[in-house]
């Protein structure tokens, strides 16, 4: 039986097409069915590897019921970014929060009150030297007639003049991560869609416009009376050093470029004779 199967299948087959009128032959094939079978799979496993390679590397898969547009799984990747800012978010709420229950409960956070303790042991260490001696008197002339002939010390601002200045939102949005000079972070982080547009906030000149790796794309401003802004993790800059920028022009987008970027936000710093300022005090960003 095997072998009647066997000369079954080797059985040579002839596919034959003529003409119904004048039986004129126009095509002829010869074959048996081992090879039909063999064609038959090739021509299958060919048309599912084309199926797979259109549907993998074309946008034919947007097309099929259930699989995510190129914008939804943009989307889906800008909603788990600030998904993300928003857990930092609530967790350094918490722990606010829970040191405020510890300070209502008589357990007082050493580091949340260090810098209140020193100012007033400074106050009190002041309060109790009133009296001067000549020593004294004599050097602090002397101070003063140095600082009459300083240009620093002439133009520079105090609190009062920093308040009254106007400064241009760098970007509107919710800020996820305030100012906080004891933990380290000397600016505020804005969140923003993708490519969004980043304005100077005064007049000033570039000063540093280049790709850095733990900050991405960064840009940084001199204005006049010594302030300095910088503008971080951008997808893209528009200025380059040495130019000169107004107020609320166009200087970047926004992006998440950079090891310590999260996704998509504004790292803003504001600087005044090298000490870092929180911008909150100056700038509405919402």
């Amino acid at each position: 039986m095997s072998g009647e199967k066997s000369s079954k299948l080797r059985r040579k087959l002839r596919l034959t097409i003529i003409v119904d009128k004048s039986f004129e032959e126009l095509f002829s094939l010869k074959f048996n069915l081992v090879s039909l079978f063999f064609v038959v799979g090739a021509i299958t496993i060919l048309i599912i590897a084309g199926v797979t390679v259109l549907i993998a590397f074309t946008g034919l898969r947007e097309y099929i019921p259930g699989y995510p547009s190129g914008s939804e799984r943009r989307m889906i990747i800008s909603n788990m970014q600030r998904t993300d800012s928003l857990i930092m978010e609530v967790k350094l709420r918490d722990a606010v929060l829970s040191n405020l229950r510890h300070a209502l409960s008589g357990d007082l956070p050493i580091e949340a009150f260090r810098r209140d303790s020193v100012a007033e042991v400074a106050h009190q260490q002041i309060s109790l030297s009133e009296e001067r001696s000549e020593a004294d008197d004599e050097f602090r002339k002397r101070v003063e007639a140095e600082d009459k002939f300083n240009i620093n010390a002439a133009d520079g601002l105090d609190d009062t003049r920093l308040e009254m200045m106007f400064f241009f939102p760098p970007i509107k949005g919710i800020v996820s991560n305030k100012f906080g000079e004891s933990t380290g972070h000397l600016g505020v982080d804005v969140l923003s869609a993708e490519g969004g547009r980043v304005s100077s906030v005064l007049d000033g000149t570039v000063i540093f416009s280049e790709w850095t790796v733990e900050t991405g794309y960064v840009i940084e401003i001199q204005h006049d009376n010594q302030l300095v802004s910088i503008y971080k993790h951008n997808s893209k800059l528009l200025k380059k050093a040495g130019m000169r920028v107004s107020a609320g022009e166009a200087i970047a987008l926004t992006g998440g470029s950079g090891e310590l970027s999260t996704g998509p936000h504004l790292h803003f710093e504001l600087w005044y004779s090298g000490v870092p300022l929180n911008p909150e005090n100056y700038i509405s960003f919402e």
